[in-house]
Parts: C-alpha cells; structure tokens; sequence
C-alpha cells in the first residue's frame, strides 16, 4: 500500500520564463544557452543565476537573478511536498530591457587610439 502511495505522490515543476523588451534576444543561463526572449526552462535548484542577453543593435546586458526558494521547498517541509498527492508548480518571471547601442563616432575612436598609444609606450611600473 505504502508503494501504491509513494507512485501516486506529486513533486514539483519548476519553470523560469525570461522575456526581454525588444523580444528575440539570444540567452544564456550559468554559461548554458537556452534560447530566444521570451523563453522559458526547467530549473532543478533555486539559488543564484548569472543570466547573458545579447541582441544585434543593442548592449549585451549581464546581470544575474536570485531565485528565492518557497516554503514548502525549506527542510524538512520538502519532503512533504515531494510525496503530496498533487503537483506543485513554481513559474518564475523575469523580464529585462535592452539599451539601445551607441557606436562611437570616428573622433571617439581617434582619441581612444592616441590614449592607448600613449599608454603603450609609458615604462612598466
């Protein structure tokens, strides 16, 4: 009977959606590309996630988003959760604006050659 319970018991989903403003930027989760904005993955533990967006016109935006784990995933009340007759589902949201990208005018690349150029040749300290 014991068996016929443990089968029957839940456990739970956990989902992580990011979406971005403009949507179709290419994303990375801990160094793992997952996709286009908007996406949405799996995620088996809660903690830190260091997230990359990059899209072609705009800044690349590295930034990272701290998972939070609910009460019913805090020991011992996880087990609970993991045998409940019913499914617990956490879907996390994450939305991310994109700054449009600036190039540098021919002037700015001038002067930024002339200061490395100075830089170069300066003696090691």
């Amino acid at each position: 009977m014991l068996a016929a319970i443990l089968t029957m018991a839940g456990c739970v989903e956990r989902k992580m959606t990011i979406t971005s403003e403009p949507s179709g930027a290419l994303v990375w989760v801990s160094d793992v590309e997952v996709g286009r904005t908007p996406v949405t993955i799996s995620f088996t533990w809660y903690g830190d996630y260091d997230i990359i967006l990059r899209k072609d016109g705009f800044e690349t935006r590295k930034t990272h988003a701290n998972i939070i784990m609910p009460w019913y995933e805090v020991p011992p009340l996880d087990l609970l959760s993991e045998i409940a007759p019913w499914t617990y589902r956490d879907n996390r949201y994450l939305h991310f604006k994109l700054d449009k990208r600036v190039e540098p005018s021919d002037a700015d690349l001038i002067e930024r050659a002339a200061e490395l150029q100075k830089r170069t040749f300066q003696p090691v300290k």
